[in-house]
């Protein structure tokens, strides 16, 4: 099954399939030993390109035949992993000592790990050494040979490890099970050309590669007639989309035509990295009914001095000079970003710098993390590691900060009626039903379970920190 040979995406597609037909045997066969179907369990950890990633997993196990659950004593298990802070692979490494007793009990049990941690080196030695009951390794460069994986594993008797260290390859039109019929998220490119000095992110997921606008458009399109009426465009960067195509074609040149496509009404996209964030893109958001209004938009810092250390290619004048581009073009958008407090180097004065930068950008939302070493990434070999003490209390200075300015943003609709995609019904409290605003805001509000998936009118009346308690408007 294993091969190095080059084959066009079509090709592949065809033996990937291929690959499902045979994996699908395998699963018939463990039924009948059985006596049930066979039943599988993919977790997500990290970011939605990870989370996309697991429905295409969950989409080539279901065709092969597997039951998908949410229950960690499934048959097959199979954690997508993400790295871009240590705490998440110690998370991982105490998982897989739960699932190292589960299998005991169940030696029929196959254990499966993918994701961007296992682009690390370090990372497969532990395992190799230390988890050996785990079945099959694969990383983020070969997730459409998944199928493929899957029947090696079947026929091994050991562990299997197949990581890539970088691909150029896409491959469309594989199955996907969508966590949600009505909203979805969609690749439109993958991969990382920014070598931010404290990412670990463009070793792991390579080198930007865009997908063609028509395949984007054709999925969407076949996603719209499924139900889905929200999507959202992913890439590491989005406003680098479209530079490395033969006919190159910008990321708002790809919203307009996404805007065209009947039957979706909300459109959002993540991430947009500030230094080529372009005037076309605040003209396109400003004047689209379809584009929501929330844009993430990372500072990592308010201080000149570390983002030049952190290789972000913008000033704090910079970036704040955008926002306030952003705000006077859009005045309803709501901009939220992310913040790392503890980069080397980083003094008391660098933190009043960025509590500077979110007084005056006035976020909705913050999300605030503890400088994590990731080996191999230039910050990783500074020598001037801040101290534990200095950045907690750095860190604490900026979240009440944060979590203020947040709380005035968010409470400004109060007392409006806003539209809100109905996503489920709430776990806490019986009766309510949770709905997101087009601004990213969640709203609770008593309601049918039948509107799931709808776009309904909700009158905002309190708003508690960072969600709102509503109730249903009657269109006039």
């Amino acid at each position: 099954m294993r091969t190095t040979e080059k084959y066009t995406g079509e090709q592949e597609k065809i033996r990937q399939e291929g690959c499902i037909e045979r994996a699908e045997e395998y699963v018939k066969a463990l039924s009948i030993r059985l006596g049930r179907r066979p039943t599988c369990c993919v977790t997500t950890f990290g970011c939605q390109m990870n989370a996309r990633d697991s429905e295409k997993l969950a989409g080539i196990l279901e065709r092969a035949g597997y039951e998908l659950t949410e229950d960690e004593s499934a048959d097959f298990v199979i954690f997508n992993t993400c790295t871009v802070r240590d705490n998440a692979n110690q998370r991982v490494y105490g998982r897989l000592g739960h699932l190292n007793s589960l299998k005991k009990k169940n030696p029929h049990m196959k254990i499966a790990l993918c994701g961007c941690m296992m682009q690390e080196k370090a990372v497969i030695e532990k395992i190799q050494k230390s988890y050996g009951f785990v079945d099959l390794i694969f990383g983020t460069h070969n997730i459409y040979k998944f199928a493929e994986l899957l029947v090696r594993m079947f026929e091994a008797d050991r562990m299997v490890v197949d990581i890539w260290e970088d691909t150029d390859q896409i491959v469309e039109n594989l199955p996907v099970e969508r966590k949600y019929p009505f909203k979805s998220g969609i690749n439109i490119m993958f991969g990382c050309n920014n070598f931010c000095s404290y990412c670990i992110v463009p070793y792991v997921r390579g080198r930007e590669r865009s997908r063609n606008p028509e395949d984007i458009i054709n999925e969407i399109k076949k996603m719209a007639e499924e139900g889905v009426v929200e999507v959202m465009l992913l890439g590491q960067n989005v406003n680098s989309y479209g530079k490395n195509l033969a006919a190159p074609m910008s990321f708002a040149q790809l919203l307009r035509e996404v805007e065209k496509i009947d039957g979706i009404k909300r459109i959002r996209f993540m991430t947009s990295h500030p230094k080529d964030l372009s005037d076309e893109l605040i003209q396109v958001m400003k004047e689209s009914k379809k584009i929501c209004r929330h844009l993430h938009l990372p500072l990592q810092s308010g201080s000149t001095r570390i983002l030049k250390a952190m290789n972000r290619r913008y000033t704090k004048e910079q970036y704040l000079a955008l926002a306030e581009k952003i705000r006077k073009e859009i005045p309803d958008i709501a901009i939220t970003t992310d913040i790392i407090v503890g980069f080397p180097g980083e003094e008391p004065a660098d933190v009043d710098e960025t509590i500077d930068v979110v007084k005056k950008v006035q976020y909705d939302n913050a999300f605030t993390f503890i400088y994590s070493k990731r080996t191999g990434t230039p910050a990783a070999a500074m020598e001037n590691q801040v101290p534990e003490e200095v950045v907690k209390e750095g860190f604490d200075r900026l979240l009440k900060v944060v979590q203020d300015t947040a709380r005035q943003r968010v409470s400004l609709l109060e007392g409006q009626v806003q539209e809100a995609l109905v996503e489920g019904v709430n776990q806490q409290e019986r009766g309510l039903l949770t709905g997101r605003l087009s601004n990213n805001t969640i709203v609770h509000f008593p309601g049918d379970a039948r509107l799931i998936g709808q776009i309904v009118p909700v009158y905002l009346e309190q708003c508690h920190g960072f969600y709102y308690i509503g109730k249903l408007h009657e269109r006039p």
